[in-house]
């Protein structure tokens, strides 16, 4: 069996700590990113097995672009998340959500065609 994608590794991990991190905030405050937590923990943990990579640069983006707005003063967690998201969709090998179809071998023997019957005759 073969290793885990950085895609997938990233959307387990983060997905998870993302979604513990917004249910702990609750008992805080209602504050909108704990709901943004939540939701994407969640989604991390459910694309974790069908679509990774995507997740993984969607989060990369958004969180990217929450820490150079700043509007929560969270910045660097925040960086942090999104710039690891970058990483592993770029290390991450394959389709964008996709199965792939595997392509034929290229040493495959060519069947050859039926002769004829005349040519087959007249020989």
């Amino acid at each position: 069996m073969a290793p885990p994608s950085p895609a997938r590794l990233f959307a387990t991990l983060v997905g998870a700590v993302l979604f513990v991190a917004g249910i702990a905030g609750f008992f805080q405050d209602l504050d909108w990113l704990n709901y943004l937590y939540v939701a994407s923990g969640a989604a991390g943990l459910l694309l974790a097995a069908a679509a990774p990579r995507p997740y993984a640069l969607c989060i990369g983006v958004i969180y990217t672009a929450l820490a150079v707005t700043d509007f929560s003063n969270r910045g660097w967690p925040h960086l942090l998340v999104g710039l690891l998201g970058l990483a592993a969709f770029a290390a991450s090998r394959g389709s964008f959500g996709t199965s792939r179809v595997p392509k034929e071998p290229r040493n495959r023997p060519r069947r050859l065609k039926p002769r004829a019957k005349a040519a087959a005759k007249g020989s």
